[in-house]
């Protein structure tokens, strides 16, 4: 099944080229293949012209003369880095051609210093499947598939996915890691990968990871920066403004997919009412926030806030003009007093424009003017509208 996207990649072209940015197997070959079928492309995973380009870079200035194509495709450009020189210096000489460059690792193209083309490659995000490109043709109870397989195309398109799964990885530690020689050793990293997993969403703590996988703290901080310059997690810091309240300053780590920290744990099945769904259902919000952000060039920071007494906001979304929003999670079918005590202390402190509750509650509801219970359907669909930031 071929998903509709919602990034639109022939707006962006009219004035620039771009430079197309996501993990491995999210869509972004499938996607430009499909709505630019006459460019010229160049795929640098095969091993021939892979070689061709190392030994000579500039040889695409001559391939790209020669085929009077105004629109070139670069598939992971970060194999080749000295490319990118190459292609700044066509399109100074040719105003006209545009280039979109496709990479799921930005480690190798920034460790290098490499030409990123001065601001002539407009960067452009592309996130796993979302809710709103999921359910156009499907029931809002197959949500529950999201949050199970995750969102990336070709897990989803398959009949077993849980093996996909495990390819995943395994190709991920092959090409990522391994060939670029991004960590030393392979089995340090693969155990360090399910550690991480299990504590996706939990506040980072270096020294306790460190211990269960029986290496340096600082190893595995540079782990996790490896997970984020190959755009596998992110890092979410705390939010710093309360006043009245004194707050953990330690940041927050998410995985980009659902699917694979499902996985990396041994979730086969996930089930709504057990102790790790509360955990899936707000790592579901944060892809669905990220991605919302990104497609939709909104320009806000997500947050999380926990007191030193323990009061917590899952998600506070940081406005550049001092608007804030403020998101908490719960799986609970029942939402009481007890779950609103974060956000209600969260707001002593700064002014909130809009406060939601996420649950599984049957119906969603005000609590007041700007304070709502939201159901999980109900969130993605003003989330996607426009409606909630």
């Amino acid at each position: 099944m071929f998903f509709k996207r919602i990034l639109n990649i022939s707006e962006y072209l009219v004035d620039s080229s771009l430079l197309l940015l996501g993990p491995r197997q999210t869509g972004k070959t499938t996607l430009i293949k499909k709505e630019f079928p006459d460019a010229l492309f160049f795929d640098l995973l095969d091993p021939e012209l892979y070689r061709d380009f190392i030994k000579s870079p500039n040889a695409l200035k001559d391939i790209v003369k020669e085929k009077h194509s105004e629109l070139i495709i670069i598939d992971e450009i970060q194999k080749i880095p000295k490319l990118l020189d190459v292609v700044h210096q066509i399109i100074e000489e040719d105003k006209e051609k545009r280039f979109i460059l496709t990479g799921s690792s930005a480690r190798k193209l920034k460790s290098q210093k490499t030409n990123l083309l001065g601001g002539r490659a407009y960067p452009l995000y592309l996130h796993p499947i979302t809710s709103k490109e999921f359910l156009k043709e499907r029931e809002e109870s197959d949500l529950h598939e999201l949050l199970e397989k995750g969102g990336m195309p070709f897990i989803l398109n398959t009949k077993n996915y849980l093996r996909a799964l495990k390819a995943y990885v395994g190709v991920y530690l092959k090409e990522e890691i391994k060939a670029e020689g991004f960590a030393r050793n392979l089995t340090d990293f693969s155990g360090f990968l399910e550690v991480a997993a299990l504590t996706n969403s939990e506040q980072l703590n270096y020294t306790t990871v460190a211990r269960d996988v029986q290496l340096s703290p600082r190893t595995v901080s540079s782990y996790y920066q490896i997970l984020q310059d190959t755009m596998l997690g992110y890092i979410v810091p705390p939010f710093k403004a309360s006043k009245s309240r004194k707050t953990f300053a330690t940041p927050k780590f998410y995985f980009f997919d659902l699917g694979v920290v499902n996985y990396l744990c041994g979730r086969e099945k996930i089930s709504a009412g057990t102790p790790e769904y509360g955990k899936i259902l707000e790592h579901f919000v944060f892809c669905e926030l990220i991605a919302y952000r990104d497609y939709f060039e909104k320009d806000f920071e997500i947050c999380y806030w926990r007191s030193l007494s323990n009061l917590e906001v899952d998600f506070v979304i940081r406005m550049k003009n001092r608007i804030y929003y403020a998101i908490e999670v719960k799986s609970t079918p029942h939402v009481h007093q007890q779950d609103l005590k974060g956000i209600k202390a969260l707001e002593e402190d700064i002014e909130l424009q809009g406060k939601y509750v996420i649950c599984r509650e049957k119906y969603s509801k005000n609590i007041d003017e700007n304070f709502h219970l939201l159901t999980i359907a109900d969130f993605c669909a003003q989330l996607w509208a426009g409606k909630l930031i």
